[in-house]
């Protein structure tokens, strides 16, 4: 069998630093080649043998490489079910790539310095800090995963660049302003009634997010509950039904296809048609919010934070308000929400829902 062996010496070039030499990327992929050709040679018959020898650098290969790395961490996301962290990931690594101009790095290259620079060039193309906070937590949540999975140190790398939370402009909208939209005169069975249906349904229905909203099925009303599980984290929430959400379901006649909105419509690519719906959805929420006479646009995320801000108002304890909207946490107090009575959740939203009568 041909043996390659590959020795180092110390440079005697005058004015460059002894020690080993680096080698050209190109010339370690052709010894790879020309081992397995090698290696064929030896075996002629079969070429599995060299393959398996050759499996280790390109594996070692692929290990090293953040751009893969990242790849398989989105492709696991996606085959968990966990499509929308997918396409986070996928939105914070095309940023990254763009950044690097589609230039790969190893996971040793990965520093502060190289960070800082991202920060930089996101800031020089007016990212607001939040979003640049988004970007930098995704990329250390890959990175950290690598960490553990032993294939590269820790070296700290977001040390230096920000990851907090700015405070936002405030999204919530008072309770007069969810009146005064439900009363607004819109042509019947138009897509900005639609719009507006779908707003109110997430607000009569404790700030539920459009996705959950999506993907309601007629079988998760039952005996007066509406029951789901919220796709962001997975916690089971139940629901009381009450007269305003019904209204809303009986102007769309059902289609068959088991979900209980008109928003997935035809099986077959339905976040496709969720996110197509959200985009119409949010795009008549400006009109209506013109229309209304507001001076803050409109969007779906909007009557989630309403509802909240609300609930505050009308004194409901925080508590209550945190565990009605569903939010997850590892802190002590999401541990006593978990284990509060749904009743206290439902009085909540039924005081609110009175507060429109």
């Amino acid at each position: 069998m041909t043996v390659i062996k590959v020795k180092f010496r110390p440079s005697t070039v005058g004015g460059r630093p002894s020690g080993p030499v680096p080698m050209p990327d190109n010339v370690a992929d052709n010894m790879t080649n020309n081992m397995t050709d090698n290696a064929r040679r030896e075996f002629p018959t079969d070429g599995t043998c060299a393959d398996e020898m050759v499996k280790p650098f390109r594996e070692r290969e692929k290990e090293e490489s953040f751009f893969l790395f990242m790849e398989d961490v989105i492709f696991r996301l996606k085959r968990m079910g966990r499509e929308r962290t997918a396409e986070n990931y996928t939105t914070a690594f095309n940023s990254f790539r763009r950044f690097r101009n589609g230039e790969d790095l190893s996971l040793s290259e990965m520093d502060s310095d190289l960070m800082a620079e991202y920060e930089a060039y996101l800031k020089s193309l007016g990212v607001v800090m939040n979003s640049v906070s988004f970007y930098n937590r995704i990329l250390r949540a890959v990175y950290n995963r690598a960490v553990e999975k032993g294939m590269t140190a820790q070296r700290y790398p977001f040390r230096h660049v920000y990851t907090g939370i700015d405070r936002t402009v405030k999204r919530a909208v008072p309770l007069a302003v969810i009146r005064r939209i439900r009363e607004l005169d819109l042509p019947a069975g138009s897509s900005s009634d639609f719009a507006r249906d779908m707003f109110l349904f997430s607000f009569y229905t404790r700030g539920m997010s459009f996705i959950d909203m999506a993907f309601l099925r007629t079988k998760d009303l039952r005996d007066g509950i509406l029951s789901y599980r919220r796709r962001k984290t997975g916690q089971q929430l139940f629901i009381r039904w009450e007269k305003s959400m019904q209204e809303i379901i009986d102007k769309y006649p059902a289609n068959g296809n088991g979900y209980l909105l008109p928003i997935i419509k035809t099986q077959g690519n339905e976040r496709l048609q969720y996110r197509n719906a959200l985009r119409l959805v949010n795009n008549k929420l400006k009109g209506i919010s013109a229309k209304a006479g507001l001076q803050t646009g409109l969007t779906m995320y909007v009557s989630r934070h309403s509802w909240a801000s609300i609930a505050k108002s009308q004194n409901i304890p925080l508590s209550v308000i945190s565990a009605g909207m569903g939010h997850d946490s590892e802190n002590t107090t999401q541990i006593y929400l978990a284990a509060m009575d749904n009743a206290l959740i439902d009085n909540a939203n039924n005081l609110i829902l009175k507060k429109l009568e």
